[in-house]
């Protein structure tokens, strides 16, 4: 088997598994939670609290459904052709493994807007007032943090470019001037 099919078909059981997880906790949430009061973990900071999110984070663009369905479908086509764009080699599994991460917190919230016209969190830091927040925000989250990390400090302008080869045409263009 090559490795590309192996990193893909990897990925693809990471990305399911992740997206079970997501769903799994927010049933029961749902079970566990829901018409009860929080349940406190640590009194003053961290408490798990039941949440119908009908918006994005922090709750903006409330009973947006349409827009977000389409909106994540859009940056999932985006995602899988970038994933597909990646090289097979251990320099970029960092970015092979954000994208599986992204992409399953995408897919699971994603989710619960198609079945339930809204999305479940529970998570819920009191002690700072941080938003209500679900398994896959912290997969988005997380990702998205390392992404950062990984674009400034680990990959270098040649590996952009093993990505995304540079046009001859443009090439060719910058030679000239």
């Amino acid at each position: 088997m090559k490795k590309e099919h192996k990193i893909s078909i990897i990925s693809l059981l990471a990305l399911l598994v992740l997206i079970l997880a997501d769903q799994l906790t927010k049933y029961l949430a749902v079970l566990y939670l829901k018409d009860r009061s929080a349940l406190v973990l640590w009194e003053g900071v961290f408490e798990l609290s039941y949440l119908e999110n009908r918006g994005a984070a922090f709750g903006v663009l409330q009973g947006r459904k349409v827009f977000f369905l389409i909106a994540t479908a859009i940056f999932l086509v985006v995602l899988v052709w970038f994933f597909h764009r990646l090289p097979a080699s251990r320099r970029f599994l960092p970015l092979q493994m954000i994208s599986v991460l992204i992409g399953a917190g995408a897919v699971g919230n994603m989710i619960d807007r198609i079945w339930h016209n809204y999305v479940v969190d529970f998570f819920y830091f009191s002690l700072i007032d941080f938003p209500i927040f679900n398994v896959a925000d912290i997969y988005v989250t997380v990702s998205c943090a390392l992404l950062i990390i990984f674009v400034l400090f680990y990959y270098k302008e040649e590996d952009w470019e093993a990505i995304f080869p540079p046009r001859k045409n443009m090439k060719n263009k910058n030679k000239e001037s």
